[in-house]
C-alpha cells in the first residue's frame, strides 16, 4: 500500500475520499494514549476486505474531522506491535513503513496502513477464534463474516489450485467422450507434431491433467478439472450441486432478463466447461466484423477484440470457484457483453488490472485451456482485455467484486466510445495548451467527467483501473483548473461539468426532477367543496394529471403484487428484479411507496435492497449528494449490466 503524506486536516479529507478511513480517539482512560478495544474488529475487516487506514487520535462527526492528539504516543506504538504479534490476532500485518506518526495542529497522531491479506493469510482473526471473530468491511462498518464465507477463505487459503483434487470414486464412465474425442482432435490440429499424439485416450487425458494418481494414498481417478471440463452436467452436480452455466443473448441495451437466445444446463448437451466455452464463443463472436488483414500471405481472423472475449470467457471459467452458490454467467447485448463468475478474485483488484502475479483458482484447468490456445498465460489475461478494448477506443472494462448476495466477480466490456470526439474537441477549444499538457490519467478523467452527468470518486477508480491516490491527485488538479467540479461531501462527494447543478432536494434541477419524474402514491381526493364567495371560474379542481398518477400508480401496484410481503418465499432474486422493474422506464420512487408497494419495512428495505443495488451501480439517486434526505428516491440505472 503506497504511503499517503497526511500534514493537515485537508489531506485527511482526501484519503477519506480516495480509501477505506476508519478515525479513532484513542484517548485511554488516563487521557493520554490507549489502543481503543474494537480497533481490532477494523484491523481484520480491512486486512480481509481492500486494506485500509486507521488514524489513530482523530474524532470524525458528520464529515468533519477535529484532532485530539495522543500524548504518549510511543507506548502506544509499542502496545500495537505487542499485540499484533500476540495470540490476539492470527496474522501481523504490521511493518514498520506501515506505523508512522504525523503532526497536525501541535498534536501527534498514529496512522496505521493495513495492506488486504494475501489468499494464504486470509481470514485474519481475533482470539483464535476464526468463526465469531472474523470480519469484513461493509458500508463503512465492520461486519462478521457468516461461517460459510470463513470455510471458503480456509479452502482458498491450503489449496493453491481448487481443481487438482483426485475423485477416486468418478472414472471414465462419468465423461462425455465426445467433448474429450473433439478436444484431443482440436489439440492435435494445433500441435500435429506433439507425442501425445500417440497416446491412447486415458494417457492423453492424464498428460493434460484430467486423471491422477494420489502417490500418498495410492488412489487413482478423475480430477476435480478432469470432470469439470469433460463430465457430464449430472455427474458435475454430484460434486458440485451449485454447479450452472448460462448464457443470454439479450436484444436491447437494457438491465433486463429477457432474452432471445439461451445456451444452459436443459439437458440437451453435454454441460460441461470444454463444451460450453466452445458454444458461447461462437455466439460471442459472430457477428464482429473482422477487417481484411495479410500476416505471410494468410488472413488473420484474430482481432483484438477477438482475443479480449476469448480472454474474458477463460477468465471467468477457469478463476470461478465451483463451490459458490452463483451461476457463471455470460450475456451478449447490442453495447456491452458482461461476465460473471462464482467467487472473489484472489488478488486485489489493482493487481490484476496490471497483470504479472499469476493466482489462478484452477490451475488445471486454465492449463487445458491453454492446450488448445483459449487463453494466455495466468497473470496476463486482464491486461489482454484491456488492449483488445483499448485498441477500439472503447470504455475501459469494469472489473467489480460483490459479495451480496453472494461472492461473485463482475467483468463488463461495454463498446461505448472512450473519447466522444464532441468532448475532446470543447475541452481542447476551452482551456487549450492545459489540456493537452495534461497526463494521459487526468486527461482520460477529464473526459470522462464531462461526458457524464456525474462520477463518483469509486466509478473513476474502476473505470481508469488507476490507483485511488493516483485518482485522488487528478480531481484536485483538474479541480483547481475549472476543468471540472464538485458536489458534496466526503462519501457524498461526486464530480461533474462545471457549471452543471446536481440535483438536491432543495434547488431547481431537484425540484423539476420532483414534479416530472418522481412516482408516488396518489394523495387521497378529498370531497370538493365550493366557496360561495368563488365565481364557478375561480372554483378550485382537480389536477389535470391526477388521472395519469392514478394510473402510474395502478401499474406499480400490478408489478409488485406477485412478490409483496413474500420476499422470504420468492427469493432474493426475484425480489430485487421487481424493484428494479419498479424504478425503470426513468422513473423514481421514494423509499417509502417502495415500502408500501413491496410490503417491507423501510429499514429492511434499505439495507437488505436497495443500498447494495445502489452500490452495485443498478440503482442511481435521486440526489446522489445527499444519500440519506428523507425525500430520496430511486431509479434504475440506465447502464447497468444486469
Amino acid at each position: 500500500m503506497e504511503r499517503f503524506n497526511i500534514e493537515s486536516l485537508s489531506d485527511i479529507s482526501l484519503l477519506k475520499e480516495s480509501s477505506e478511513v476508519e478515525c479513532k480517539l484513542a484517548g485511554g482512560r488516563d487521557g493520554k494514549g490507549a489502543i481503543p478495544k474494537d480497533m481490532w474488529e477494523t484491523y481484520s475487516a480491512f486486512a480481509n476486505t481492500d486494506g485500509g487506514t486507521i488514524l489513530l487520535g482523530v474524532k470524525e462527526s458528520k464529515g468533519t474531522f477535529s484532532i485530539q492528539g495522543i500524548e504518549n504516543i510511543e507506548k502506544v506504538k509499542s502496545d500495537l506491535f505487542n499485540t499484533a504479534n500476540s495470540s490476539k490476532v492470527s496474522t501481523n500485518l504490521l511493518t514498520n513503513s506501515s506505523v508512522f506518526e504525523a503532526c497536525i495542529d501541535g498534536k501527534n497522531i498514529l496512522i496505521i496502513q493495513i495492506r488486504r491479506a494475501r489468499r494464504e493469510e486470509r481470514p485474519v482473526f481475533l482470539n483464535s477464534n476464526p468463526v465469531e471473530n472474523s470480519y469484513h468491511r461493509r458500508h463503512e462498518g465492520d461486519q462478521k463474516l457468516s461461517e460459510e464465507q470463513v470455510k471458503r477463505m480456509f479452502a482458498e487459503q491450503v489449496e493453491d489450485s481448487r481443481d487438482n483434487q483426485v475423485l477416486p470414486y468418478f472414472g471414465m464412465e462419468d465423461l462425455d467422450l465426445e467433448s474429450l474425442r473433439v478436444y484431443r482432435q482440436n489439440f492435435a490440429n494445433l500441435n500435429p507434431n506433439h507425442v501425445w499424439n500417440e497416446l491412447p485416450l486415458n494417457q492423453f487425458l492424464q498428460k493434460i491433467g484430467g486423471w491422477k494418481k494420489n502417490r500418498d494414498t495410492g488412489e487413482e481417478g478423475l480430477t476435480v478439472a478432469g470432470l469439470l471440463m469433460f463430465g457430464t452436467h449430472p455427474t458435475i452436480q454430484e460434486k458440485f450441486p451449485y454447479f450452472m452455466l448460462d448464457y443470454q443473448e439479450r436484444p436491447e441495451a437494457k438491465a433486463e432478463r429477457r432474452w432471445v437466445d439461451r445456451i444452459t444446463l436443459d439437458g440437451t448437451w453435454s454441460g460441461n466447461l470444454y463444451d460450453f466455452s466452445r458454444k458461447v464463443y461462437r455466439k460471442l463472436t459472430e457477428d464482429i466484423k473482422v477487417p481484411f488483414e495479410l500476416s505471410d500471405g494468410v488472413r488473420q481472423e484474430d482481432t483484438p477484440v477477438h482475443i479480449a472475449l476469448r480472454e474474458a470467457l477463460a477468465n471467468v471459467i477457469v478463476h470461478a470457484d465451483y463451490t459458490g452458490r452463483a451461476s457463471v454467467l455470460v450475456v451478449k447485448r447490442p453495447d456491452m457483453f458482461g461476465f460473471r463468475n462464482p467467487g472473489l478474485m484472489r488478488v486485489p483488484m489493482e493487481v490484476a488490472l496490471h497483470g504479472g502475479e499469476a493466482d489462478c483458482r484452477n490451475r488445471l484447468l486454465h492449463q487445458m485451456f491453454r492446450y488448445v490456445k483459449f487463453g494466455e498465460q495466468s497473470g496476463s489475461g486482464i491486461p489482454k482485455i484491456l488492449d483488445g478494448w483499448k485498441s477500439q477506443h472503447w470504455s475501459p472494462p469494469l472489473l467489480q467484486e460483490v459479495t451480496e448476495p453472494n461472492d461473485q466477480t463482475l467483468l463488463w466490456l461495454k463498446m461505448i466510445d472512450l473519447y466522444p470526439s464532441s468532448v475532446v474537441d470543447e475541452l481542447t477549444r476551452t482551456f487549450e495548451n492545459t489540456f493537452s499538457s495534461l497526463s494521459e490519467l487526468e486527461r482520460s478523467i477529464a473526459i470522462f467527467i464531462n461526458a457524464s452527468f456525474y462520477l463518483t470518486h469509486q466509478q473513476l477508480v474502476t473505470q481508469t483501473g488507476a490507483y485511488p491516490r493516483d485518482i485522488t491527485l487528478a480531481l484536485v488538479k483538474l479541480e483547481k483548473l475549472n476543468i471540472i467540479a464538485s458536489s458534496g461531501q466526503q462519501k457524498s462527494k461526486v464530480y461533474h461539468k462545471p457549471g452543471i447543478e446536481i440535483p438536491t432536494p432543495d434547488n431547481v434541477t431537484g425540484q423539476f426532477m420532483t414534479d416530472f419524474l418522481f412516482v408516488s402514491k396518489p394523495q387521497e381526493a378529498a370531497e370538493p367543496t365550493q366557496s360561495p364567495e368563488l365565481s364557478p371560474e375561480l372554483s378550485p379542481e382537480l389536477s389535470p394529471d391526477s388521472g395519469k398518477t392514478q394510473a402510474e400508480w395502478q401499474e406499480l401496484q400490478e408489478i409488485a403484487a406477485p412478490v409483496k410481503g413474500k420476499s422470504r418465499s420468492v427469493g432474493k432474486q426475484a425480489f430485487t428484479g421487481t424493484i428494479l422493474k419498479l424504478c425503470s422506464e426513468g422513473r423514481y420512487i421514494s423509499i417509502r411507496d417502495l415500502s408500501e408497494l413491496l410490503g417491507m419495512k423501510e429499514d429492511t428495505l434499505r439495507k437488505n435492497y436497495l443500498t447494495p443495488l445502489v452500490r452495485e451501480g443498478k440503482l442511481k439517486l435521486a440526489f446522489p449528494t445527499e444519500k440519506n434526505h428523507p425525500k430520496q428516491a430511486y431509479s434504475k440505472n440506465t447502464h447497468s449490466s444486469e
